[in-house]
């Protein structure tokens, strides 16, 4: 089995993103630990254009099985498993191109939305389990993340590829060590997902607001 794991460039004149400097943590602890998938790592561009791209070319050049891409969340309190993709690009400031879509689709005639195919119930529960502090979000916002989210899931649509978006914190909050284990978690639920050995959870993540 083959897993594709993103994260992000830096953007809005910040040094680091969190996101990526977790992904490279669970590329060294997941090749450690001797796991029998393969994992294949990727930096995106904080870009619209850029980072759906650049998804579309790892999908082809790699077919990985499972495929969870990251971002950073600013002001985030938990690693947050995204739910819900719509596709609307909405920037608040410009990407790393300089581009500020508003209102634009993410994919010209595609659906309002598309949902995760990540067993997100059964990660939650593993994640809090392992003491880390996690939540199911229903909203990846309308920038470059849920752009990229959009457009990983409407690629895999009916193609019963396990895939989804995860949101970091600020390293203030979940340093990278916590959050590549969390990312970890994630992966190691959907492979097993993939492969049978998991069944998705029917516990209760909703919110009224």
């Amino acid at each position: 089995m083959k897993i594709l794991v993103t994260g992000f460039e830096p953007f809005d004149g910040a040094s680091v993103n969190e996101s990526w400097e977790a992904v490279q943590e669970l590329a060294a602890r997941w090749a450690a630990a001797g796991h029998p998938e393969e994992l294949v790592v990727a930096r995106l561009p904080v870009t619209f254009d850029g980072a759906r791209a650049r998804v579309r070319e790892l999908l082809a050049e790699h077919a990985p099985q499972v495929v969870v891409c990251t971002g950073l969340a600013t002001g985030a309190s938990t690693v947050r498993l995204e739910r819900v993709a719509i596709n609307v690009a909405d920037a608040r400031i410009p990407d790393n191109a300089g581009r500020s879509p508003v209102d634009e689709p993410v994919v010209v005639g595609g659906p309002v939305a598309h949902l995760s195919s990540l067993p997100l119930k059964a990660i939650l529960v593993a994640v809090r389990e392992a003491g880390i502090p996690v939540s199911v979000s229903n909203t990846a916002g309308t920038y470059v993340c849920n752009a990229t989210f959009y457009a990983l899931a409407h690629a895999v649509a009916g193609t019963g590829v396990p895939a989804g978006f995860v949101h970091v914190p600020a390293g203030d909050v979940v340093d990278a060590v916590t959050a590549a284990r969390a990312l970890g978690i994630v992966v190691r639920t959907a492979a097993d997902h993939r492969a049978g050995l998991v069944v998705d959870l029917p516990v209760a993540a909703g919110a009224e607001h």
